[in-house]
């Protein structure tokens, strides 16, 4: 039986453990974040560092009333499925989960994931949804077009990489199996030259110093890249020896940008950008068009990967040539723009105005003249083009881990197009979207895809019917 958590005993107050203690136990299957599931005394416990059918020494990290959160610290019987990683910080820092699980177990993992979704949250008929196996990659690794590495002093030296799980304890990353090699190789440079040019780096406890964050993100078919410092304040000393820097020793950076993002704040991006060097954007090709990227703008995070799903997406809305389509949750309109010529008219819509910007731009550079993006929440404007009298004879929706808002859901259940494509970063919000929208359409199909290797986040793209 597939796991679902509110099938379990709920006996906490008969098993005393504490933070620290370890015991024995077998693992019985995986979990969405890629931790090991098994029990101790009937009770619950998620064991990171863990296989399907791995016998461990669990040690417990945290209790909660219902389950019980431990790591492993040493693994009796070993799986198949165990490989060793690449990368010697994999179990120290996010975004390296699944790096010691072979690639083929990775991939049926995935797969296991929507079938988990599907089974705890039941929406109707999915006993008999169909999902297909996981479409993953030739070379599992070096396809991360963008760096995100919070900077900070240690040791006297400054380091940039990845906070360790749950901490605020940074984890240098002098190298990277999934991230391409032109993002490390910049973001490396750019670290020598914070060093040696002696630019203060945030300090936490204090919130002082200057650069708090450096982003480079490359484009795969035009070799463009795009160095963003996020920093505490406006005032960036030593900006003009930074610049020439890069000017002499990095000629591939084509834009230099910078990110005000006072405070101790938990998010990455402050609300101002402004333009040092360079062109205000880098430009990416996707599918025979070319994409204008600002620096806020969104795109997945796997361009070797992205043409097959947007292929996939877009064969699943079997288009004729008359429709009108709603791109919702547009971005940049990698989606939408290239199902312009396939289409009558392309309405989207995004909450960035950035994003909204490059998509009317990237559509007038690319000579499409029936694609509209507007500023704004999905769930506000499809119900007022509703009103208005617009109605799409197809709905495209790409929207956030957290899934569909329930007044959008509501817009495409009134709606009700004939095609209707759901493409999903989050198998649970997934099926939780199904239960409702089940009720006027049918799963035709569900295909994960695997845009991030190593890691449990699994995309998939969702073929309606309408009943």
């Amino acid at each position: 039986m597939a796991y679902q958590r509110n099938n379990y005993r709920n006996d906490f107050n008969d098993v005393d453990v504490e933070v620290g203690q370890q015991f024995k136990m077998t693992i019985k299957r995986m979990g969405i974040n890629g931790e090991g599931i098994g029990f101790y005394e009937h009770k619950l416990v998620f064991v990171s560092g863990a296989f399907t059918d791995e016998k461990v020494v669990a040690e417990v990290t945290k209790v909660y009333p219902n389950y019980i959160k431990a790591k492993a610290v040493k693994i009796n019987r070993v799986s198949e499925d165990r490989v060793e990683p690449r990368d010697s910080y994999a179990g120290n820092v996010g975004g390296f989960e699944l790096e010691a699980l072979s690639y083929p177990a990775q991939l049926r993992f995935k797969r296991d994931l929507i079938k988990q979704a599907l089974e705890k949250f039941q929406p109707q008929g999915y006993q008999k949804m169909k999902i297909r196996s996981t479409m993953g990659m030739e070379d599992p690794y070096e396809y991360r077009n963008k760096a995100q590495f919070p900077v900070r002093m240690q040791d006297g030296k400054v380091i940039a990489g990845l906070f360790k799980e749950g901490t605020h304890d940074l984890v240098d990353l002098p190298t990277c199996s999934v991230q391409y090699p032109a993002t490390m190789k910049v973001m490396r440079k750019i670290v020598e030259f914070i060093d040696e040019l002696e630019i203060p780096v945030f300090n936490e406890e204090n919130n002082s110093g200057i650069i708090k964050t450096v982003i480079v993100r490359a484009a795969l078919n035009t070799d463009d890249v795009q160095v963003v410092f996020v920093t505490n304040t406006p005032k960036f000393v030593k900006k003009g020896f930074m610049l020439k820097k890069i000017m002499l020793e990095l000629p591939e950076v084509t834009s230099v940008m910078q990110n005000i993002n006072p405070g101790d704040s938990p998010l990455i991006w402050g609300d101002k950008t402004v333009h040092l060097a360079g062109k205000d954007t880098i430009v990416e090709k996707i599918k025979g068009l070319s994409f204008e990227l600002s620096a806020r703008a969104f795109l997945q995070l796997n361009s070797i990967m992205l043409p097959r799903l947007y292929e996939v997406a877009i064969s699943a809305l079997e288009l004729t040539g008359n429709e009108k389509i709603v791109d919702a949750y547009s971005g940049v309109g990698t989606i939408g723009l290239p199902l312009a010529k396939h289409a009558d008219e392309i309405r989207g819509m995004d909450i960035i105005p950035e994003a909204v910007e490059d998509a009317n731009h990237n559509a007038i550079i690319n000579k499409i003249r029936n694609a509209y993006y507007e500023v704004g929440k999905a769930e506000d404007l499809l119900p007022e083009w509703l009103e208005e009298g617009f109605k799409p004879d197809a709905i495209i929706v790409d929207p956030p881990r957290t899934g569909l808002d329930d007044k959008l859901i509501d817009a495409i259940l009134k709606s009700a197009p004939e095609k209707f494509v759901y493409v999903s970063c989050n198998p649970s919000t997934l099926a939780a979207d199904l239960v409702p929208l089940t009720r006027k359409y049918k799963v035709e199909w569900i295909q994960p895809i695997d845009m991030m290797p190593q890691t449990p986040r699994c995309e998939a793209v969702v073929k309606f019917t309408k009943k």
